[in-house]
């Protein structure tokens, strides 16, 4: 039996960041030298990162790119290594893997299929690769192999797939399997959405049966450039059997696993580790690295967070504690607070308990503040106040009455009249919203810190936020996930994650506490059930349905009355289509489900439209 060392390595990559990126290669693979892995796969352009967006278009990004390939081979003896970067050849771009063998270019393999859909843009950029074709590139006068190229390593061969190529129904695998290939690799830079490890994980065994291989995956990590999250899963599989996986979703700069195979000969493995996938872990995982990136890669010193004591502001606020926690967990307090340029806090934590140390450094990193109105409960103050003390973040409280008395009595001192409830009812609730932006904002400045923005992806659904209100910020951690999920994971985590400073807020309901408190305003009285709205956009947004058929879709699971029904999908479309200039200047988002509404990336929809006029009346006709 013949064995080698297989490996894989995860690599947490900022776009542009020549040095760094090259850092986190180079430590890899100097980790898999120790390690006596022969052949690595890198991430799919872990030279300059994936999310370089426009600059791809610029010829001295691949310039850049290639002095950085030139810099790293020096340091890949005793080993191979899949390199991934933009390539340019007869002055096309492609997106390529150099394979480097003790030092020295083997050749370039040029991905054959590029992403278009969701969230993806390749084909503006790159060109696909034909299949099957293998041309001549030169770089410093000596000339290598580029496109589908196959490698021969001791008494086996392997190929290659780059992240969308194996997606597809015909891809490179299928004629990789046909010419005998016994290995194949696939870079990848495959984002993040919840439940798609599963279909990834899927994917690598299901493949490496199929063209009977061993198959090595390995993909970006992190909050690479500001919305798209890697989980950096690497996973090992051979002949339906795998054989090894990573926890994915780390805090470190880069993950290597590896396994001993005989590729040509029959084996045994035993299971791999299993992790938690479910979606309510996936959720923190992925905020919290996102969150961690943002705040480390932005240079920002903390976070600043209007905390209401709604669900919306206490998720936000778990995620930032949750940040801390597990960045101390894996990382050290020490070396968490360095990779987030808080060095001046590790003398005063260093020495602490984790738990302790946690709390300590959240009480630096995050300031939250409770600006209440003459409409806000003491049931929302306490459950905000409480919450802050539990994780430990400075709290502040003060009324913005006096701001909104200001702007209102201007107004009616200019349009001569008194404003009413009964007669300016959204002005009324909006000019509080908006009177909490300014001093916020102040604050966030003061210290340097991103505001976080509150908003949800169901509200952005709606319009259901007042622009310049709850929807400034910096980033908006939550705007990619709905409401419905929100109320029932704050549940989950005061049990799960153990806060229980969560009871208060899991025992309120939904309001925005804008208008009088003796209207008992809630926020599905305002729009309709929060399970009803995540519904309707599932078949409206992500299948992209008419009103006709998303109630033809949805009459049938017996969700409510159907006059209910159709008057909600109603609202929910006019609503839809009126607010998209909302959604146009949402903050910046992170993609976490298969889905978004964030027009710079997932969904895009036309500012002015009909506001499917037609097809409400089809629907109404039924």
């Amino acid at each position: 039996m013949s064995k080698t060392r297989i490996g894989g390595a995860t690599l947490n990559q900022t776009p542009l960041d020549w040095t760094g990126n090259r850092f986190n290669i180079l430590e890899a693979i100097r980790k898999a030298q120790e390690e006596k892995v022969e052949i690595l796969c890198l991430p799919e352009l872990s030279i300059s990162g994936y999310g370089c967006e426009d600059n791809f278009l610029s010829d001295w990004v691949y310039e850049q790119a290639l002095k950085s390939l030139l810099l790293i081979i020096p340091h890949c003896n005793d080993i191979t290594v899949a390199i991934g970067l933009p390539y340019k050849h007869n002055d096309i771009n492609y997106n390529v893997t150099c394979i480097v063998k003790d030092k020295t270019i083997l050749g370039f393999y040029a991905k054959q299929n590029l992403a278009l859909d969701g969230v993806h843009y390749e084909p503006r950029w790159f060109k696909k690769w034909p299949s099957e074709v293998v041309e001549q590139t030169k770089i410093n006068g000596s000339t290598y192999d580029i496109g589908d190229i196959i490698i021969a390593h001791k008494d086996f061969t392997f190929g290659f797939e780059i992240c969308e190529d194996a997606w597809r129904k015909v891809r490179p695998a299928i004629k990789l399997s046909q010419k005998g290939v016994d290995m194949i690799l696939n870079p990848s830079a495959s984002h993040f959405a919840f439940g798609k490890t599963i279909d990834r994980e899927n994917l690598v065994v299901n493949s490496s049966s199929e063209f009977n291989c061993t198959y090595v995956y390995a993909n970006l990590l992190g909050n690479e450039a500001g919305r798209m999250i890697y989980d950096g899963e690497i996973l090992l599989a051979k002949k339906g059997k795998l054989i090894q996986r990573n926890d994915w979703l780390s805090f470190k700069n880069f993950n290597l696993i590896h396994s001993d195979v005989d590729i040509t000969g029959s084996q045994e493995f035993d299971s791999p580790a299993e992790f938690p996938r479910d979606k309510n872990t996936e959720f923190v995982k992925a905020s919290s690295l996102a969150l961690f990136d943002y705040l480390r890669k932005s240079r920002s010193r903390g976070f600043v967070l209007s905390l209401s004591g709604g669900a919306d502001s206490s998720s936000i606020a778990v995620m930032v504690s949750e940040m801390v926690r597990r960045g101390i967990k894996q990382l050290g307090a020490e070396a968490f607070l360095t990779k987030i340029n808080r060095s001046d806090l590790i003398d005063k934590v260093v020495k602490e308990d984790p738990q302790i140390a946690a709390k300590l450094i959240l009480n630096h990193l995050i300031t939250c503040a409770y600006q209440g109105t003459i409409n806000s409960s003491d049931d929302t103050f306490n459950s905000a106040k409480k919450l802050a003390e539990y994780i430990g973040a400075t709290f502040y409280q003060w009324t913005i009455d006096d701001e909104v008395n200001s702007y209102t009595s201007k107004i009616e001192n200019a349009i001569g009249r008194k404003l009413t409830w009964a007669k300016d009812d959204l002005a009324l609730q909006n000019i509080q919203a908006r009177s909490r932006s300014p001093i916020i904002w102040m604050l966030a400045n003061i210290n340097n810190a991103l505001l976080l923005t509150t908003s949800n992806r169901s509200e952005g659904d709606v319009g259901y936020a007042t622009m310049d209100g709850d929807t400034s910020g910096s980033i908006s951690p939550i705007a990619a996930v709905d409401k419905y999920f929100i109320i029932n994971w704050l549940k989950w985590a005061e049990k799960e994650l153990d806060y229980s400073a969560l009871n208060y807020v899991n025992n309120l309901t939904p309001t925005a506490e804008l208008r009088p408190l003796e209207n008992k305003q809630t926020d599905e009285d305002d729009l309709m059930p929060y399970s009803i709205i995540v519904e309707i956009e599932k078949e409206a947004i992500r299948n992209h349905k008419s009103p006709t058929e998303v109630f033809k879709a949805l009459v049938e699971r017996n969700l409510e009355e159907k006059e209910a029904l159709r008057g909600h999908i109603t609202k929910f479309f006019q609503m839809w289509s009126r607010n998209q200039w909302k959604r146009e200047r949402i903050a910046p988002s992170f993609h976490l489900d298969d889905f978004n509404i964030d027009p710079r990336t997932w969904c895009r929809f036309p500012i002015l439209s009909s506001g499917f006029e037609e097809e409400l009346k089809e629907l109404n006709n039924l």
